[in-house]
């Protein structure tokens, strides 16, 4: 096999590699650019929605939420040779004749192996693999350097590479997962808002809240998480489209893939006293969107006619691009704002239910544990966590997100790979009408014995 890279410079003595971090290969501007990048004024291709760039140290200067891995590696094994496992197993060999073999401790499958006489020799695979470095100087029967991947007690890095709250939720269950299976001391990476509403919740992690600066200088190993785009095999086992959003860090990881809504702080004391429901109707793009141009009115009114207070909680009242902006449905209450999450949580914790799209106040009120309805055509109702009232149509186009072979454009707001400009553009969600999701609202109701809050003031009377 040939799953690796060297990368050798007669030219350089082992000193210059050591205090040269440009010496180890960069990634491609294609491999580079991530969600920070869209909202950069830089165009062009994107292969993967959160990378690294290891040509330089510490937060990288262009996306303010990922950590690179340090510039040479931070084990020392004999004879000069450095090794470790940040971003993928890591060998830095100063000068003289060397064989490399970097293999899979579990399968014994031997990766890659290679003759060098100086410099870098990197696995192609960066998710977790028990891998085992073995190094010999050429023609010698037993190895120098003989190490298998070892976690227990050492210092890991897991990295959240993005500032999305769907994302950073959806994967933080399998970084604690992780966590307990090796018993490493973990250092997560995240931005400061998100990293704030799990920290009191998890004390077996170090909670390092970005921008700033990193626990671990000098990690034993390192994994970053994120969605990678066209087909990747080198930062995720199975393509993500294939798993779900939140499933695929599991399998970047190597834990148990199954679904658990991440621990956040509950049991705030109730702040409105009537009965409400809270909805999310905004996302990032249009195609995310609940297409129907009068679906949430239908709901609202529905809703309103039962006696509920019906509370939209997004970020902002007004989004779009050009000339297409989603406002906030009529006739419901404006809790919009850039709020603290600590404060949508408490309350979403005391809603009768939630409503909302694929998107990220989704996954927060999951955090929640109350019902949802989860309305989506763009993806596929394996991308989200299991709610029994998603509402999906197929009559029409469907889950282009979740397919294999489209690649989501984060530069293009009105993406939609197959239709667009269309009379069938957005037609996943154009589909679902008001009658469909007031349906599962229903069910909802039935299902957890929930009356109509208008019967109880009967009642009451």
């Amino acid at each position: 096999m040939s799953d690796g890279q060297v990368v050798s410079n007669p030219d350089i003595n082992a000193s210059t590699v050591l205090s040269n971090s440009s010496s180890q290969p960069k990634e491609t501007t294609s491999q580079t650019q991530g969600v920070a990048a869209a909202n950069s004024a830089a165009q062009g291709p994107q292969e993967v929605t959160a990378s690294v760039n290891v040509s330089s140290q510490q937060v990288s200067a262009k996306n303010p939420f990922a950590v690179d891995a340090p510039a040479i590696p931070t084990q020392e094994g004999p004879m000069g040779i450095r090794y470790d496992f940040n971003d993928g197993a890591r060998v830095l060999l100063p000068k003289g004749k060397w064989h490399v073999q970097i293999e899979d401790d579990e399968t014994d499958n031997i990766i890659f192996a290679c003759d060098a006489d100086e410099g870098w020799v990197l696995s192609t695979k960066k998710y977790y693999i028990p891998f085992r470095i073995r190094v010999w100087v050429r023609g010698e029967k037993e190895p120098v350097l003989n190490h298998t991947l070892d976690l227990k007690g050492k210092e890991v890095q897991i990295k959240f590479p993005v500032g999305t709250l769907g994302d950073t939720i959806g994967w933080m269950t399998y970084a604690d997962r992780f966590q307990k299976k090796h018993q490493c001391a973990a250092e997560i990476t995240m931005g400061h808002f998100l990293a704030e509403i799990f920290e009191g919740q998890y004390p077996n992690l170090f909670f390092t809240h970005l921008p700033g600066k990193v626990r671990f200088a000098k990690p034993y190993a390192s994994y970053m998480l994120g969605l990678f785009f066209k087909g990747n095999t080198t930062h995720q086992p199975i393509d993500f489209r294939k798993v779900g959003l939140h499933k695929t860090a599991g399998y970047i990881l190597g834990v148990d893939p199954r679904e658990e809504a991440p621990q956040v702080k509950l049991g705030s004391k109730r702040k409105i006293k009537e009965r409400y429901v809270c909805i999310a109707t905004k996302s990032s793009s249009q195609a995310k969107f609940w297409n129907n141009g009068f679906g949430w009115e239908q709901v609202v009114a529905y809703l309103k006619d039962l006696g509920y207070r019906v509370i939209c909680i997004d970020k902002e009242p007004v989004t779009g691009f050009k000339y297409t902006w989603n406002r906030m449905p009529h006739d419901v209450e404006d809790f919009t704002g850039a709020k603290p999450l600590q404060e949508r949580i408490e309350l979403l914790e005391h809603a009768d239910f939630f409503i909302g799209l694929s998107s990220g106040l989704t996954w927060l009120a999951w955090c929640t544990h109350i019902p949802i309805v989860l309305i989506s055509g763009f993806t596929l109702p394996i991308c989200e966590f299991y709610t029994p009232y998603r509402v999906f149509n197929s009559h029409g186009c469907n889950g282009c997100w979740d397919d294999v072979n489209c690649n989501f454009d984060h530069y293009d707001y009105f993406w939609c790979p197959k239709f667009k400009d269309t009379d069938r553009q957005y037609e996943c969600t154009r589909l679902i009408t008001g009658k469909q999701v007031i349906g599962h609202i229903k069910q909802l109701m039935q299902d957890y014995k929930l009356t109509a809050p208008k019967d109880e003031k009967k009642k009451e009377k």
